[in-house]
């Protein structure tokens, strides 16, 4: 194949757009929201991934979370990956990774981001999943799950565990 042939093979290749998040939670159990200016539902801290400059999805998340909270904290294991369907937009990878247990030191220390960001809450689980879209509440209680059980990142298609996921891990 010529370069230009392979220049003309990678500009036809279909586009994704990835996403990072950071899952935070207080030594209560809370999980930490965030109110965007641009939606009727709460997030987590997060945001996409820059691809143009090389960053990884982890980067992303470190980034977004201290740009968004001003929080630059050393995440800890993927805790879920998510590949979204899109309708009116290209393909989402979603990736959520542990933000660890915050103290009350780095609680006092956030700062929102104001040209995107409203508030911040710390709620428990049975509030955050009447906050969040659809699509989020399944990816945050996957990523909880895999802090509860220690099993390791969920895969996930629009939030759920794809056909034939739980037969592949538990035969193999």
């Amino acid at each position: 194949m010529t370069t230009m042939d392979y220049a003309t093979y990678i500009a036809g290749l279909p586009r994704v757009i990835a996403g990072a998040g950071t899952v935070f939670r207080d030594a209560r159990g809370r999980i930490l929201l965030v109110e965007p200016n641009y939606r009727d539902t709460w997030i987590l801290p997060g945001g996409t991934v820059e691809s143009d400059t090389g960053e990884s999805p982890r980067q992303a998340a470190r980034r977004e979370t201290a740009e968004e909270i001003g929080l630059d904290v050393e995440l800890g294991a993927l805790l879920a990956v998510d590949w979204v369907r899109g309708k009116e937009r290209p393909p989402l990878v979603s990736y959520l990774f542990d933000g660890g247990v915050l103290d009350e030191a780095q609680l006092a220390a956030i700062r929102l981001q104001e040209e995107e960001l409203l508030s911040w809450r710390l709620v428990h689980w049975d509030e955050a999943e009447t906050m969040v879209s659809a699509g989020m509440r399944l990816r945050i209680r996957a990523a909880l799950d895999a802090l509860d059980t220690g099993r390791g990142p969920a895969e996930l298609e629009d939030g759920l565990p794809p056909q034939g996921a739980a037969q592949r891990s538990t035969s193999g």
